[in-house]
């Protein structure tokens, strides 16, 4: 039986703008595959704006969002300041085989609580400026834009993704 395993983690900002998206095997080998995940998050964002909507929901998980097919489904975190955690699970696992375990709601809890530890620990640190990468900031000058750089944030999303299994509940 193959274990269910993250197949991309994407980071979007309160703008609905990319900040970081990581892919994770066997998906990083397609030339494609990082096109083909950006337009799966971006789709995801219709899904987040309606959860959003929904004022009877207080917790930050969302549980899942949307499922692709028989193999990829996404689930999502939204933080209190609108950062969007997107996590693509691949459900036949780095094997690319079918298994036997699913995915279920809080699995990915443990993942995402570590996504957003990192974020904090990225927003705390002096050189890096959150209102460089918003869409207003690149169009007034002001601003860097494009995805995120630290290398230790994407350290952290990379051990994230690859030590996750289901029903963790410590990443």
């Amino acid at each position: 039986m193959t274990t269910p395993s993250i197949a991309c983690i994407g980071i979007i900002g309160k703008h609905d703008n990319p900040l970081h998206i990581a892919l994770f095997p066997p998906h990083t080998s397609a030339p494609s595959a990082h096109l083909e995940f950006s337009f799966l998050l971006n789709a995801s964002l219709d899904i987040f704006d309606a959860c959003a909507r929904d004022r009877n929901r207080i917790d930050q998980d969302l549980g899942m969002l949307q499922a692709i097919d028989e193999r990829l489904s996404i689930w999502g975190w939204e933080t209190g300041t609108g950062t969007r955690f997107a996590v693509v699970v691949d459900a036949w696992g780095r094997g690319g085989n079918r298994g036997l375990r699913g995915v279920s709601d809080g699995d990915l809890r443990g993942a995402f609580k570590a996504l957003q530890t990192a974020y904090v620990r990225l927003l705390q640190n002096p050189f890096y400026v959150p209102d460089e990468h918003t869409p207003m900031a690149v169009a007034s000058g002001r601003g860097k834009g494009g995805e995120i750089t630290s290398k230790r944030f994407i350290e952290e999303v990379e051990r994230i993704g690859e030590i996750w299994k289901p029903g963790m509940s410590v990443v």
